[in-house]
């Protein structure tokens, strides 16, 4: 292992290593992430680093605590990329981490542009997104050969907190036939009644994964018309990704941690009900 790691790239004094920590189980690092880890004078991370996670730094790094939280007091994101760069101006070596991937609803690409803006030089490191590796631990694929050749991502809410509108709904409805969206679960209602109102059935089935890839990891399977009602009952808090689509069937095939708890897995009708669904 020490000679892999001798061949990666160095975290060098002055720069800034904008990175993903995947959704929350520390063995989906990336070796570049592992080794910046060991080597960061200071780690600026998002909430959804997980603890096991950051537990991989070297005794004398800084941890700095920059997460973003909907409805929660936060710093601002002009003041977290001018952060990064005051530290690399130090002659810090850096690491931003954040939860799943830094270019995917993570405002990566901002702090990239500020870095560029100040001449701090930096480095890329993708990580596994949680909508797709966090449900991949809940036994959901999001591609599946037999229903889908296509999946959209898509963010539950804006920088003010409500419903982006420049989202066409009609066109998602009728265009994708998976969805999967982060950041979701407070406006669900309406998410809801727009794909509804798009042609998606009522009784498409839904599921949202709570603290994915975690030891908290929480499933509720439901569909469009009971998601509100049901997720008020549950008692399911955010961080949450929400999938929508007939793959959410394939969890009975494929809950692959529920198995391991002797949850018994099958495949009776699975595949002609979840392609019937599909046509």
């Amino acid at each position: 292992m020490e000679k892999l790691f001798a061949t990666l790239a160095d975290l060098e004094p002055g720069t800034v290593w904008l990175a993903g920590a995947g959704p929350g189980d520390p063995g989906l690092l990336s070796l570049l992430v592992v080794k910046a880890l060991g080597q960061a004078d200071i780690v600026v991370h998002d909430a959804l680093v997980s603890d096991a996670c950051l537990g991989l730094v070297r005794d004398d790094a800084v941890l700095e605590y920059a997460g973003k939280r909907g409805g929660k007091p936060s710093a601002k994101q002009r003041d977290i990329s001018l952060r990064l760069v005051e530290l690399a101006k130090d002659g810090k070596r850096v690491l931003r981490l954040k939860g799943g991937d830094p270019f995917v609803f993570g405002r990566g690409g901002e702090e990239a542009m500020t870095l560029v803006e100040h001449g701090v030089p930096f480095r890329i490191v993708p990580g596994i997104t949680a909508g797709i590796g966090g449900l991949a631990y809940a036994g959901i694929p999001v591609t599946h050969r037999e229903v889908n050749h296509a999946v959209t991502f898509l963010t539950g809410h804006d920088s003010s907190g409500i419903i982006p509108d420049r989202i066409n709904w009609e066109a998602l409805g009728k265009g994708s036939p998976v969805l999967v969206m982060y950041m979701a679960m407070k406006h669900i209602a309406q998410i809801s009644a727009n794909l509804i109102a798009a042609g998606r059935s009522p009784d498409e089935p839904v599921a949202f994964v709570c603290n994915a890839a975690t030891s908290k990891q929480t499933v509720l399977e439901t569909t469009l018309s009971q998601a509100e009602a049901d997720v008020a009952a549950s008692g399911i808090e955010p961080p949450a990704i929400v999938v929508v689509g007939e793959v959410v069937r394939f969890r009975k095939a494929m809950d692959w941690q529920g198995a391991l708890a002797g949850r018994e897995l099958t495949l009776d009708g699975l595949i002609s009900e979840a392609v019937k669904a599909a046509e």
